[in-house]
C-alpha cells in the first residue's frame, strides 16, 4: 500500500508539473479541428528545421544514405517537407492520445486488408502488426482499433506523470498495452489469437540485435519479430498508414509474410526490414528521419555515418 501511495504522490511532485502543463496543452490541441490544426502546425516546419539543427543534419544524412538515387535538390525538398510533417506530428499525437472518441470516429479513413486479419483469426492465429515511426503512428493505430481490436507494445516513459497519463489514454482504445520487457504476457496475448502492433524500425539498446540491411545499409536491428512469431505462432502483417490529405488517412494491411519464422533469425529480420522499407517508401516525407538509425556500426564497417 505504501508503494502505491508513494507512486501516486510522485505524479504531483513539482518536477512533474511541466509534464502536466504539456499534457494540458496536448488536450487543448486535440480539441482543435484536425485538418486545420495540422496545416497550421506544418507552417512551423522551417522554424523547426532551424531550431533543431542537429536533428536536421541527421535527417539530411539519412535521406542521403537511403535515397542515393535522388539529386541534392530533391532531397532538400524532401527534408523541408519532412520538417513540416514534424509540426503536424504534434497535432496528430495529441489527437491519437487525447482526442475524444466521438471526434476521432469522424476522421475520414480508408482501410484496406481487414479481410486478411479476419482470415488469420479464423485460422486461430495471433497477428503481429509491424509498423514504423511515422508522424501519425499513434493516430493510425487508434483509427484501426475502431475496426479491429489491437494491443500495443511501448517503451516506458521516464516521466511518471507522462507515463501514467498516456498509458491511461491508450487503454481507452487499445485492448492492452505491454512494455517491451513483458515477453510472457505478450506471447500469451498472441497465442490467444490477439493482435499486437509495434514498430521495430529504430535502433534499440535492449534485446538481441543483428546487423542486417535497411535501405541497403547494414543496420543494428532487433530480432523481436522473429522471436515473438516463433514463440506464439503469430502471423506477421505489415501495417502501412499515410496521410493522403489534411485530416484524411489511408491504412493498408499488407499480406502476411509466408514461411515465417524460419530457422534463420538474420534472414527473418532482413525480411522484416524489407517490409518496413516498403512502408516508408510509400510516404517518405511522413517518416521520422530525425532518428539516428545507423549510429551503431558493425565491427567490419566501423566508420561513423554521422558527423
Amino acid at each position: 500500500m505504501r508503494t502505491v501511495k508513494t507512486a501516486r504522490r510522485s505524479l504531483w511532485h513539482p518536477a512533474c508539473w511541466p509534464s502536466w502543463l504539456g499534457l494540458a496543452c496536448l488536450w487543448l490541441i486535440a480539441r482543435l479541428p484536425l485538418a486545420w490544426a495540422t496545416e497550421v502546425a506544418a507552417a512551423a516546419g522551417p522554424l523547426l528545421q532551424r531550431l533543431l539543427r542537429s536533428r536536421a543534419r541527421i535527417a539530411a544524412r539519412n535521406l542521403e544514405l537511403c535515397f542515393p538515387e535522388l539529386d541534392d535538390a530533391a532531397r532538400a525538398a524532401l527534408l523541408r517537407e519532412n520538417f513540416r510533417d514534424l509540426g503536424r506530428m504534434l497535432v496528430e499525437f495529441a489527437w491519437g492520445w487525447l482526442g475524444s472518441p466521438a471526434r476521432v470516429a469522424r476522421i475520414a479513413v480508408e482501410i484496406e486488408g481487414l479481410e486478411r486479419l479476419q482470415r488469420l483469426r479464423a485460422e486461430g492465429r495471433g497477428i503481429l502488426l509491424v509498423g514504423a515511426h511515422f508522424s501519425h503512428l499513434e493516430l493510425a493505430a487508434r483509427l484501426l482499433t475502431q475496426h479491429w481490436p489491437v494491443a500495443g507494445m511501448y517503451r516506458e516513459h521516464h516521466d511518471p506523470a507522462f507515463e501514467w497519463a498516456i498509458r491511461k489514454a491508450r487503454l481507452r482504445y487499445a485492448s492492452a498495452m505491454f512494455r517491451r520487457d513483458e515477453l510472457r504476457a505478450t506471447v500469451k496475448h498472441l497465442k490467444a489469437g490477439g493482435t499486437l502492433w509495434y514498430a521495430p524500425d529504430q535502433e534499440y539498446r535492449r534485446g538481441e540485435r543483428l546487423f542486417v540491411p535497411f535501405f541497403g545499409i547494414p543496420a543494428s536491428s532487433v530480432s523481436a519479430t522473429h522471436q515473438l512469431a516463433r514463440l506464439s505462432g503469430a502471423a506477421v502483417v505489415g501495417f502501412m498508414h499515410q496521410r493522403v490529405a489534411p485530416g484524411r488517412y489511408r491504412i493498408r494491411l499488407l499480406a502476411p509474410l509466408e514461411d515465417f519464422p524460419s530457422a534463420d533469425v538474420a534472414h527473418d529480420t532482413t525480411r522484416v526490414n524489407a517490409v518496413i522499407e516498403t512502408i516508408i517508401r510509400a510516404a517518405p516525407s511522413q517518416y521520422l528521419w530525425a532518428h539516428a538509425r545507423f549510429k551503431t556500426r558493425p565491427p567490419e564497417a566501423p566508420e561513423k555515418l554521422y558527423r
